[in-house]
C-alpha cells in the first residue's frame, strides 16, 4: 500500500460532496413576476380607481357649490380618462418587458 491518493475515488468524493452542497441550497422561488391574472387585475384596478376618484371629486364640487350634475359628469369623465392613460400606460411597461430582445416594437414605418 502507498501514501498516495487514489485519484479516482478522491474525483467521486467531490462529485459526491458537490451534490450534497447542491441539495443543501436553498430552493429560489421559481417565479418573481406576476402573473398575467395579476396583471390584469392590476390594470383593472387601475381603472376603476380613477373613475372613483373622477366622480370623487366631481360629487365633492357638486356638494359644495350645490350644482349636483354639472361637476360629476365631466370629472367622471376626466377619471375614467385618467385610468385608461395610466392602464396603457401599464400594458406598455409590461410589453417592454416581456418584449424579445433585439426586436424594437415602437418602431413605425
Amino acid at each position: 500500500m502507498s501514501g498516495a491518493p487514489d485519484k479516482e475515488r478522491l474525483d467521486r468524493l467531490e462529485q459526491r460532496i458537490a451534490a450534497a452542497k447542491k441539495a443543501q441550497e436553498p430552493i429560489q422561488k421559481a417565479q418573481t413576476k406576476f402573473s398575467q391574472a395579476q396583471q390584469g387585475w392590476r390594470m383593472i384596478v387601475e381603472l376603476v380607481v380613477g373613475i372613483l376618484i373622477g366622480t370623487g371629486i366631481g360629487y365633492g364640487l357638486d356638494v359644495l357649490f350645490g350644482t349636483l350634475p354639472w361637476f360629476l359628469v365631466p370629472f367622471t369623465l376626466l377619471g375614467f380618462a385618467a385610468g385608461v392613460n395610466v392602464m396603457l400606460k401599464t400594458a406598455k411597461e409590461l410589453q417592454e418587458e416581456h418584449a424579445v430582445p433585439g426586436t424594437d416594437t415602437d418602431k413605425e414605418d
